[in-house]
């Protein structure tokens, strides 16, 4: 019999029967571990059809471009029938599932951008690798966009609001230190090297909708949402991490609290997860720890995937309710050392050494950990996973085109829009400026007491300009912390 859907079934256990996990957990994140080459592609590819089937979105990396066969109709033979056929239980019908395809470069999916304002200075600050005077510069230069309602949607618009400052340091107020002329010539240099690595292309209008990720298929399956990512994460893996982690603090800020429910609202695959913590400063990663185990309150599950557990960090690897490990390889002390640790994660199970079988399992296994009904960690098992219904294997670049042709999304996001913003709104003040007369014209004698009042209507006028601009700054701009720490508009 199939699957019901208030539960995930991976594949059979030792015994032959079905190894379930209850979708009501589903949201207490997971992780996905193994060799390359040891099945994790497909470990994904049923993991994301069963959400998919119990009406849940997934949004996930395509790293190495294969992912997408959940696009098209699978073909079982070999090894993958063989497998269906071990488990007479499985109802395996080769089905498409509803794929939207995406691409930060516009080339195999719909374009995929954010703006500057929506990712803030925190996040920013990561992709650029920033020092702490650097950041500094940034979070100060946010501080006046936000107090002059300049909304900063793609990287031209930064650069013309550093140029601005550099031009009429008086702007920033106490903050003037802060950005030094070094300052801000290493911040255009760190822009031009995202440039060059074509990273623009992410910062942008029209900015992703995060209700078009959570709105269903028309027959009520979860949409799957696939980014093709292997351009990304070998030409620019910190964008690739930063928009993960943008996208996290999305979810997180703008989703409602729903407790305890049946099923997630989403489930996100994050591949080449060591990407998300190496090299992430201490604050930024201390605050994604938190996002990560509060956002399962708002309906998402996160399920990491990786090499080896040891890409994350212990705060992390605490929260996961489901673990499933692929097979491993020990060749040194340091990777026995990890060895034994990865399998001491695991509730013991007195029929096999889970230690003895991490380094034995064959492509399509796995030792899996999961919750028991009242949230307690159960017994690990070794589990064959079942094959996916879906194509094992990449879409021709017909198909692509044939799905994006199809795709629910096709012209909202596919041409770009560049609406007034801090770039021409800063080009217009300049051209201002400029056509103003060299000096003003002489004050008429005995107008002293018309100076005072004039004075004094101009500081209530700048008032009341300052606190509307800094309201509006407060709804255009994420604060100047970021995304993660900022309040949501």
């Amino acid at each position: 019999m199939d699957a019901p859907l208030d539960s995930l079934v991976l594949g059979a256990d030792a015994a032959g029967q079905p190894n379930r996990h209850l979708l009501r957990l589903a949201n207490r994140h997971g992780l996905v571990a193994g060799a390359t080459g040891t099945g994790k592609t497909v470990t994904l590819q049923r993991l994301a059809e069963q959400f998919s089937d119990a009406g849940v979105a997934v949004f996930a990396a395509d790293i190495k471009g294969d992912l997408c066969g959940l696009g098209a109709v699978g073909a079982p033979q070999g090894k993958i029938a063989e497998r269906i056929a071990s488990m007479p239980w499985l109802e395996h019908r080769p089905q498409a599932y509803p794929v939207t395809l995406w691409d930060v470069y516009g080339q195999s999916g719909h374009p995929l951008r954010t703006t500057l304002s929506e990712m803030g200075p925190l996040l920013l600050g990561n992709l650029l690798e920033l020092t702490d005077s650097q950041q500094a510069a940034l979070y100060a230069a946010f501080k006046v966009a936000d107090r002059e309602g300049l909304l900063l949607l793609d990287l031209k618009d930064l650069k013309a609001l550093l140029a601005y400052l550099r031009e009429s340091p008086q702007v920033l107020g106490e903050d003037a230190a802060l950005v030094t002329s070094a300052s801000s010539q290493a911040l255009l240099r760190r822009l031009a090297t995202l440039e060059q690595q074509g990273a623009e292309a992410l910062f942008g209008e029209p900015a992703l909708q995060l209700e078009d990720l959570l709105a269903p298929a028309a027959d009520g399956r979860g949409r799957i949402h696939l980014l093709d990512a292997s351009r990304l994460v070998h030409e620019a893996p910190k964008v690739y991490a930063t928009f993960l982690l943008w996208l996290l603090a999305e979810l997180f800020e703008q989703l409602p609290e729903r407790g305890d429910a049946e099923r997630p609202l989403l489930a996100l695959f994050f591949d080449e997860a060591h990407l998300l913590f190496g090299d992430t400063p201490k604050a930024l990663q201390e605050r994604l720890v938190q996002v990560v185990r509060l956002i399962r309150s708002k309906g998402v599950g996160v399920y990491f995937v990786t090499q080896s557990p040891a890409d994350l960090p212990d705060p992390v690897l605490a929260q996961l309710g489901l673990r499933v490990q692929h097979g491993l390889r020990a060749f040194t002390v340091k990777e026995q050392k990890a060895l034994r640790s990865i399998a001491e994660g695991f509730r013991p199970n007195p029929e096999f050494s889970a230690l003895e079988l991490l380094t034995q399992l064959g492509i399509g296994e796995a030792l899996v950990g999961g919750l028991e009904p009242k949230g307690m960690p159960a017994v690990v098992q070794r589990v064959f996973v079942a094959p996916p219904q879906s194509r094992v294997g990449p879409l021709s670049e017909a198909e692509r085109a044939a799905i994006l042709a199809q795709s629910p999304l096709r012209g909202r996001y596919d041409q770009p829009v560049d609406r007034e913003s801090a770039y021409e709104i800063l080009a217009t003040r300049a051209r201002q400026a400029a056509d103003r007369p060299a000096e003003a014209p002489a004050t008429p004698v005995g107008s002293e007491l018309g100076d005072k009042v004039g004075e004094f209507a101009g500081k209530v006028i700048r008032s009341a300009l300052n606190q509307a601009a800094s309201q509006l700054g407060r709804q255009l701009v994420r604060g100047m912390l970021g995304s993660l720490l900022g309040r949501k508009r």
